[in-house]
């Protein structure tokens, strides 16, 4: 079990980046820590690996207590792993030699076997042989992912692990990673801003705004029950819209245009999605977006419905 403890960091005598933070993660459980550029997600994790000294508060992994650089003469935990943004990979040698580097070498068949399992989890077994170097970001990207897994560690720490990866292969290696990972009982930790890594795949979420936790919880409750503009945000559009004298927060997929309503609004603009159009309009001097199954032409008036979160 992982413990973090009212954990606080600063700086160089700066602001404090982190601010009493608290919660805890179970082996084998996936967390996902979503909130924007410079909220502290980065330092986060950096604290939970051992790479920073916290300014207050405890870390525990089961028993043993997270202590830093100030204590350990190789910072970070033996029994994580922690892939950061730059990767830190060797870009002279293979990508099968990258992932086998910590593997032992008195077991070669072993060794072999759990480099091509890796491989097959990041899609590249038939990049096995190029040289790093010679690889685009994103497959530099999952080299770094499969490396960090050699060795089975405990937990895994991930910093915007799909940034650099194209879409049409980021679906597919979510779900192999991180199906791969409950399959071993890894313990994860995922700093990101794709709401899908939350939704999809997370056991619990964490949103920190200001340095702080603003929610936590199970994604799921956290998407249908948002109690913050700025949590809902992270998901997808958001309209803060005040109905009936209520505000309310919703998707634009809860917004239906209708024949008749007592609501009705201009629609300024539509924007094509693919599966369905966005569409921009104004509701008595607010602006609101809604999911229509065609496109509307700007200065046309619609009805609304506006429906309710399911629970």
């Amino acid at each position: 079990m992982l413990h973090v403890k009212n954990i606080s960091f600063q700086y160089n005598n700066h602001k404090e980046v982190l601010k009493n933070l608290s919660f805890q993660l179970a082996p084998g459980e996936h967390l996902c820590v979503m909130g924007e550029s410079g909220s502290g997600k980065s330092t986060l994790l950096k604290a939970i690996y051992g790479l920073l000294d916290v300014k207050s508060g405890e870390l525990y992994w089961k028993d043993q207590q997270i202590l830093g650089p100030a204590f350990h003469l190789v910072p970070g935990m033996e029994f994580f792993k922690y892939v950061a943004q730059d990767f830190d990979l060797m870009p002279y040698t293979s990508v099968e030699e990258n992932i086998a580097k910590f593997l032992s070498r008195f077991h070669p068949e072993e060794s072999k076997h759990r480099t091509n399992e890796l491989l097959e989890v990041i899609e590249m077994k038939a990049f096995a042989k190029q040289r790093v170097k010679d690889l685009s970001g994103g497959q530099q990207q999952r080299v770094a992912i499969a490396r960090a897994l050699a060795k089975e560690p405990e937990m895994i720490l991930l910093d915007e692990p799909f940034s650099q990866i194209d879409n049409f292969k980021k679906n597919s290696l979510r779900r192999k990673l991180f199906s791969y990972l409950k399959e071993k009982n890894i313990a994860c930790i995922v700093a990101t801003h794709d709401g899908n890594d939350a939704l999809s795949f997370a056991d619990k979420m964490i949103v920190i705004k200001d340095h702080q936790i603003l929610a936590q919880g199970a994604p799921k409750e956290l998407y249908q029950h948002p109690k913050e503009h700025y949590v809902a945000a992270l998901f997808d559009d958001v309209n803060d819209i005040m109905i009936d004298g209520e505000n309310r927060l919703l998707y634009p997929h809860h917004i239906k245009a209708v024949d008749t309503s007592e609501y009705h609004a201009v629609v300024k603009n539509s924007y094509y999605k693919g599966f369905s159009w966005l569409i921009e309009a104004e509701l008595k001097g607010q602006s609101i977006f809604f999911q229509h199954s065609q496109r509307i032409g700007s200065g046309n008036v619609v009805y609304l419905n506006f429906s309710t979160i399911p629970n």
